[in-house]
């Protein structure tokens, strides 16, 4: 056909390869991205979507619920629970964050210098965040309980023992200690990322200037760092505001003394397991976790744009 029409004058103009591909198999890049459109769509879509959908039900766990409006987002406002829930996960967020803004930056700034060794301290300091939280909150349970290891240190200096773990504050206090400490590696390898692309120059120009070590951290390194401080800020937010296991470890399912150390997700696995256990309600909680978690993200970047504008 091609040579005839050729001879006949006519111009023939064959489709290029990638032309082809588009018209012959148009559904290709979908192919491609439904595994994970699937798996989404499954795990978290649905969840998600079923859970907003409960959250105006009175659904339990083995009877059907039926629409009751805004009556579960009602019964919030006047659930002292709740209010104890969201006052330690506030807490939790002022006491955690600032310390994993700050303390693996400087833990990052200590192991950043190649030295003959440092590798094992980068391990040694990243070893938490690989371990179990359940294992990680049994060793610290032991360690701070009334007959633990250090209870038996401060007894022997003669101060006494101390009610960790029975006093609402102190324990509220431990369970921030152990979140620290469990998060500190991971952070420390976000900043040793981050301080890998300051550009040594400034430090040299710096010092040229009469700029001390204090100095050069607080006008070289923290401006350089900036963005990745309010990332940090970010992540250690939401995870704070979630927190469970640590709080659920040490304080064991009742919450700590009368329930004072309850955080909300630990009051919506309260709420919502069980052969009783009140969906709906348990799903309007999370609906407020969710709700108060974007909140938090958004106020730490709109801080971010405000501060560079």
């Amino acid at each position: 056909m091609r040579p005839a029409a050729e001879a006949a004058g006519l111009t023939v103009t064959t489709p290029t390869a990638p032309a082809r591909i588009r018209r012959q198999l148009p559904a290709t890049p979908w192919l491609f991205a439904a595994p994970g459109l699937l798996v989404t769509g499954a795990f978290v879509l649905y969840p998600f979507v079923s859970t907003v959908v409960n959250s105006f039900t009175d659904r339990r766990t083995l009877i059907p619920g039926r629409f009751v409006g805004l009556a579960n987002y009602r019964e919030l406002l006047h659930d002292d629970m709740f209010w104890t829930g969201l006052r330690n996960s506030a807490l939790y967020i002022a006491g955690v964050v600032p310390a994993l803004v700050i303390l693996p930056l400087l833990l990052a700034l200590l192991v950043h210098r190649n030295i003959p060794g440092i590798t094992f301290f980068r391990s040694a300091f990243y070893t938490p965040v690989v371990a179990s939280v359940v294992v990680v909150g049994l060793i610290w349970v032991w360690l701070l309980d009334e007959r633990g290891l250090v209870n038996s240190l401060l007894e022997t200096v003669g101060v006494g023992r101390v009610g960790f773990l029975s006093d609402q504050w102190l324990l509220l206090l431990s369970a921030m200690a152990v979140t620290v400490w469990k998060g500190l590696g991971y952070y420390m390898i976000i900043y040793l990322a981050a301080l890998a692309n300051v550009p040594r120059e400034l430090h040299e120009a710096a010092a040229v200037d009469g700029a001390g070590p204090v100095r050069r951290f607080l006008t070289v390194t923290v401006p350089a760092v900036r963005s990745t401080m309010v990332l940090v800020a970010a992540l250690s937010s939401v995870a704070a505001f979630k927190v469970f296991s640590e709080v659920y470890l040490m304080a064991g399912p009742s919450g700590g003394p009368a329930g004072e150390d309850t955080t909300l997700v630990m009051l919506v696995q309260r709420t919502g397991t069980g052969l009783t256990g009140r969906v709906g309600y348990a799903s309007a909680l999370s609906v407020v976790v969710f709700a108060v978690t974007v909140a938090l993200m958004l106020l730490v970047l709109r801080a971010d744009r405000r501060e560079e504008s």
